[in-house]
């Protein structure tokens, strides 16, 4: 079954690291869905936020194991896409 390119993409990852790394190099990271690939990935950024995709890095993060009171539970698996795109283009992430 194939995904819609608002199926693949799920919000952004905002952490001081992307940030820093958006405002010099160009780079957006991404929480995606777990089955998608890096041609999914590519096409649904370009097409949401009208821009051109260089490259891109996958990596599935393992959940962690927590714990509330006296359960043990673990936290979804899930997978992020470090996006970099054409030198001067820019993404408009607002955080409300």
């Amino acid at each position: 079954m194939k995904r819609g390119m608002y199926d693949v993409l799920f919000e952004p990852v905002i952490t001081e690291k992307i940030t820093r790394q958006s405002e010099k190099m160009g780079k957006y990271a991404f929480r995606v869905h777990p089955g998608a690939n890096k041609k999914e990935i590519k096409s649904a950024v370009e097409k949401i936020f009208n821009v051109h995709v260089v490259r891109i890095n996958v990596m599935n993060n393992a959940g962690k194991w927590r714990r509330v009171r006296f359960q043990l539970g673990k936290t979804a698996d899930w997978k992020k896409a470090i996006v970099t795109l054409k030198k001067g283009e820019k993404i408009d992430i607002t955080t409300s």
